[in-house]
Formats: C-alpha cells, structure tokens, sequence
C-alpha cells in the first residue's frame, strides 16, 4: 500500500474543471515530482490534496485512510503539510514567529524541530528575530519550507520551491530538499523547473491540462524526447 493514493479525482473552480481524473502515488521515502506548464494542474493537485480545493469526486487516501472530505487541518494533524506556492510568509511576523505557527496544533516541545529547521537553514537562525517581510524571495523559501516542517510532516508537499530565485538559491533549496527526504520525510513536489525537479526525485508525472499525460521514472523522464523538447529545453 502506497503513502499516498489519488485516484481518479475530479477538481473544479466554480464550474471550470481544473482536474480532470488524475490518478497517483507516492510511496514512503520516494520523492514524487510532477511537472508541467503553467495551468496544467499542478498546484490544484497539491490544494486537493492538503484539502484546500476537495475533489468534486475521486478518492485520496493516506496511509489507507481517506481523506478527500477532511478539512485541511485535519489533514495537517494526520501528517500532511505544505510549502505553498508564493509562499506567503506572514510578512509582520518574524522567522520564529512564522516558524511557531507551523507548529500550532502540536501540544508537545517542538524545539528540537526549531533546531532542526536552523540547522537545515542557518540563514533563518541569523534572521530568527527579523521581520519575514524584509528578507529576500530566497530567504522567505527557506521559512517557507521550514514553517511546513514543523507540524512534523510524514508527507511534504512542495509547490514551486524555485519560483523566481536566482539559480544558486535554486541549488541551495534542492540540496536541502534532498537533505529532507533523506532524514526521513517523503515529499511531492510540484516545480516548472523540471530539470532539478527531475534530478531530486525517483519517479514523475507530467501534467497536462488537468489529467496525467505519461509517468515514468525521473531517469527515464529525463531521456524522453518529448519531455526534453517541453520542458527540459531540448529538441
């Protein structure tokens, strides 16, 4: 039994149907990508599956369980968190602050995950007391990912961790995702730079207009002409 298994799911904006029966799974330990162009469904994959935009019909389960009608925090406690695209550090806050809030349901000492989010980031434990508003796009990726790392995560959902960093914070952030998953933690990453994307993971799917179009290994992935020619800047 997979970590993680979507099944045919359905998703809809209003009456725009965003998915379109995408089907996946995400073993544990595995790093899963999947890639794609602007509006493929990449992002509303992660959002159905951290249950902030359900499926309209299809199943998700975790760990065996469904969970497609659970409300996001909910889903959080089971032991799903996400990085979300843009972001969206609350700028008036602090590193620590920020990072607190990734823990706010837990009732247990969480410091050795501070430890850990700072020894992952050396960055935020020199920023901890700085307002996230007044640090770079790189630096408020790191507090981004971190922030998810504190409710724990069995699963962590990446939405666009290199969007708009120069390529050696993109370098930066990879290897520090390939630290994550190899401390333990599985992960499902949604990134439009698929070359890195393709390099951090095992396997991948590549989206197109709401459905699967082709899943592979990430090896192979990278060797298909096709894929090369959309997204990997050959052909």
């Amino acid at each position: 039994m997979a970590m993680l298994e979507v099944s045919d799911i359905h998703t809809f904006y209003g009456n725009i149907e965003a998915l379109k029966g995408i089907s996946l799974e995400v073993e544990e330990g595995e790093v899963v990508t999947l890639i794609g162009s602007n509006g493929a469904g990449k992002s509303t994959t992660l959002r159905s599956i951290s249950g902030l935009s359900p499926p309209r019909e299809g199943s998700i389960r975790f760990k065996g369980q469904e969970i497609g009608e659970t409300p996001p925090q909910d889903i959080v406690r089971l032991g799903i968190s996400q990085s979300p695209e843009g972001r969206k550090c609350f700028q008036r806050m602090t590193v620590r602050e920020n990072l607190d809030l990734g823990a706010y349901m837990r009732k247990d000492d969480y410091e050795n995950d501070m430890t850990r989010v700072f020894d992952l980031f050396p960055r935020l434990k020199e920023r901890e007391k700085q307002k996230a508003g007044t640090m770079s796009g790189g630096e408020q990726q790191m507090l981004a990912i971190g922030r998810a790392l504190m409710a724990q995560p069995e699963l962590l959902l990446l939405d666009e961790p290199s969007m708009g960093l120069a390529p050696i914070l993109v370098e930066r952030i990879y290897e520090t995702v390939a630290e994550i998953n190899k401390q333990g933690t599985t992960i499902l990453l949604v990134e439009q730079n698929a070359n890195y994307a393709l390099e951090v993971s095992s396997r991948g799917y590549v989206l197109e207009t709401g459905a699967v179009a082709l899943t592979d290994a990430s090896s192979k992935l990278r060797e298909n002409p096709d894929v090369q020619a959309a997204y990997l800047g050959g052909g």
